[in-house]
């Protein structure tokens, strides 16, 4: 089980078997479910992850593929309950980052300023006003 702590700020030291959330920064950290030790950052937003708390533990979607790490962990964050997922190889991890890619592209492309207008927000996923500025910061 993983437990969860809503913070302000990101602690120095990230405790093994806790989710950190700071909702003000749009961010989630955890020591590696696997055990190895590194620090996996979850960015939260419309075209990273999606964080649900419903009221005792946390979910996080989607799965967590850590690929840059020598354990190339790959696990889900379902209700605090870690669910380990199949290894990707290398041809499946770079077909996701393409589809990443595209999804952010698309995402950005489809929500840019044009003549004047603010962005489009209505059709994006339920997220923080924070988040929601620091998305239009961004595109500037």
């Amino acid at each position: 089980m993983l437990q969860h702590k809503f913070v302000e700020f990101i602690p120095d030291k990230i405790e093994e078997g806790i989710l950190y959330v700071s909702l003000i920064y749009c961010t989630a950290i955890h020591k590696c479910v696997c055990g190895c030790g590194n620090e996996v950052v979850t960015p939260l937003s419309p075209t990273d992850w999606k964080l649900t708390f419903n009221g005792k533990t946390i979910s996080l979607y989607p799965s967590i593929g850590n690929w840059n790490f020598d354990c190339r962990s790959h696990y889900w964050i379902s209700n605090g309950e870690i669910e380990f997922a199949k290894a990707w190889t290398d041809t499946e991890i770079n077909s996701g980052r393409g589809r990443d890619y595209e999804r952010k592209k698309e995402f950005f492309e489809k929500d840019e300023v044009s003549k004047g207008n603010l962005i489009k927000l209505e059709n994006a996923p339920k997220i923080s006003l924070w988040c929601k500025i620091k998305t239009l910061l961004r595109m500037q």
